[in-house]
């Protein structure tokens, strides 16, 4: 599996790293191409992973009201629904101000009184970058604690919420396209969640000292492999696992236009994304490639952490199958 990591990372540009936990131990932590031990990358949406952890540590009684922590939510749902993307809140209709992106007040006020998008509960779909707001205000709100200090709380080195200072990063590479890109709904709703704020769509934000000091825990948490490995690896000793991997939503996702499957927090195997032939098992990836997810059946956490980003459509990212086939072998 080392061998074959290595080969997949010399045949692009950049560098990435690998790591897999078994039975509480780190039995694979290579690292190849322009990259040395120590460096994270933002890993994107793998983020959301790391919020779902945070939310089974912090929280009890997920099936409660979002209001009964924050009084000021006019949306009638559970914390259940904002984990499993059936709050109807991926996105804020009103156009957003430049600076909102960075704004961690102004983006949870306008989603606190923004009307949901379908009936909370009755379906689900991708909230991409609003899930970290929304569920991390929940927890700001129950802990005293924001997202970036419950994840240092966690005490796992090589993961952060945005960056610390003198931390080693690999800048993200410009994207490369992998096959034909899918042709997603122009829907006001689909746009609206991935380009309000317009400031999402801005080239090379990942790598600009602005995005880096943010707390956008739905798309800037930053990591190497061994770090995402090591949580996961935790998770599956977890005694609320069950509960964690309990399909919640499945089926047609009414932003993406395809078919995703979530559990309170994890994206679970499915056909958009499928990154494990176990559909128990749980995770995320994230734009561009990365990967964290973890197997109950097999007992394993694996991490795939890249700086050089692939936009590919619907399907794995072209590096995965051959490493997850090792894998399972």
């Amino acid at each position: 599996m080392r061998d074959l990591f290595k080969r997949i990372v010399a045949a692009g540009p950049g560098g990435a790293a690998l790591a897999v936990h078994r039975d509480g131990e780190l039995v694979v932590d290579e690292w190849a191409g322009d990259w040395s031990r120590d460096d994270v990358v933002n890993v994107f949406s793998v983020g959301k992973g790391v919020v779902a952890a945070l939310a089974h540590r912090h929280l009890t009684g997920l099936d409660r009201p979002v209001r009964e922590w924050w009084p000021e939510f006019s949306t009638d749902c559970t914390v259940a629904d904002l984990l499993s993307h059936r709050a109807g809140l991926p996105a804020v209709r009103r156009d957003l101000p430049d600076g909102a992106l960075f704004d961690w007040t102004a983006m949870t006020e306008a989603l606190a009184a923004e009307h949901p998008w379908w009936p909370p509960g009755e379906r689900h779909g991708y909230h991409a970058v609003t899930f970290g707001w929304l569920v991390g205000e929940v927890l700001r709100r129950a802990t005293g604690r924001t997202v970036r200090e419950l994840v240092r709380d966690l005490g796992i080195d090589g993961l952060s919420v945005g960056l610390a200072a003198n931390t080693p990063v690999r800048d993200v590479l410009p994207p490369e396209s992998h096959g034909p890109l899918p042709r997603l709904s122009a829907t006001e709703l689909t746009v609206k969640a991935f380009a309000n704020p317009a400031e999402q769509l801005t080239p090379g934000l990942p790598n600009t000292a602005r995005w880096r000091a943010a707390e956008i825990p739905a798309a800037n948490v930053h990591a190497h492999a061994r770090a995402l490995a090591t949580l996961y690896g935790e998770l599956l000793t977890s005694p609320k696992l069950a509960e964690m991997i309990e399909p919640r939503s499945e089926g047609h996702d009414e932003v993406l236009g395809s078919e995703t499957r979530f559990g309170l927090g994890f994206m679970l195997a499915n056909p958009t994304r499928p990154f494990s032939p176990n559909p128990r098992a749980f995770g995320h990836s994230g734009s561009g490639g990365a990967l964290a997810f973890a197997d109950p059946d097999e007992g394993f956490a694996f991490a795939f952490t890249p700086s050089r980003t692939l936009l590919t459509p619907a399907g794995p990212d072209p590096r995965w199958p051959a490493l997850i086939e090792a894998l399972y072998r």
